[in-house]
């Protein structure tokens, strides 16, 4: 800001010379109107109270949109209570249980943080919805793994969202997960939006599969 304000500063101030002419006035107008976007855009950055949408995987403070399977990582279930409490560059502070978190935005650039946000923190806990789920999909969701005839919203709630980097569509009848780096499954939908298959090496696909 101080940048718009030297900016905004330079010139005749007034035709006397005192600073205090129309010329003056207007450019105070624009630095306020330019103060007053500044505020409005951090205020879309919003703080509240939420949930998290699927089971994700933490190394104890950092959680990553890659939602990799990696060693010493623990996953936090999907509808954790959780509280944004603040943003950073690519990234999204968090409290859960107690905890400071932080989910990176490490493969899905193309959203600012207010969206990344709302994607991973929602206001309506999905454990209602996972109540009213077939059982066998229920217990799937319960061990972050797939099972053949579930929705999208149920994969994304057991896996996480897929990365946007790789997964632009989220109506695309293929997504692509990672394990870790060089650890990539895909999953099929049929015409209906249900799961149908996966493509994956053996020990990737044991680790993520229930037929």
């Amino acid at each position: 800001m101080d940048r718009i304000g030297d900016r905004i500063g330079t010139g005749n101030e007034g035709r006397n010379g005192s600073g205090h002419g129309p010329g003056t006035r207007r450019r105070a107008g624009l630095l306020a109107l330019a103060l007053a976007l500044a505020a409005g855009g951090a205020g879309a950055k919003e703080k509240y109270d939420g949930y998290l949408c699927c089971n994700m995987r933490t190394d104890g403070s950092w959680i990553s949109d890659s939602n990799y399977a990696e060693g010493g990582k623990r996953v936090i279930p999907a509808g954790t209570p959780a509280t944004v409490t603040g943003y950073g560059r690519y990234r999204v502070r968090l409290q859960i249980d107690g905890t400071r978190q932080e989910i990176g935005n490490d493969y899905s650039r193309d959203l600012d943080n207010a969206t990344f946000a709302r994607r991973y923190v929602v206001t309506e806990d999905p454990r209602v919805a996972i109540t009213g789920w077939p059982a066998k999909v229920q217990e799937a969701v319960r061990q972050a793994r797939v099972t053949p005839g579930m929705t999208r919203e149920q994969v994304i709630t057991s896996l996480g969202y897929p990365m946007s980097s790789e997964n632009p569509d989220l109506e695309s009848d293929l997504f692509r997960y990672w394990l870790s780096s060089f650890a990539e499954f895909q999953l099929h939908f049929d015409a209906k939006g249900r799961l149908r298959d996966i493509t994956a090496e053996p020990a990737t696909r044991n680790r993520v599969w229930t037929p």
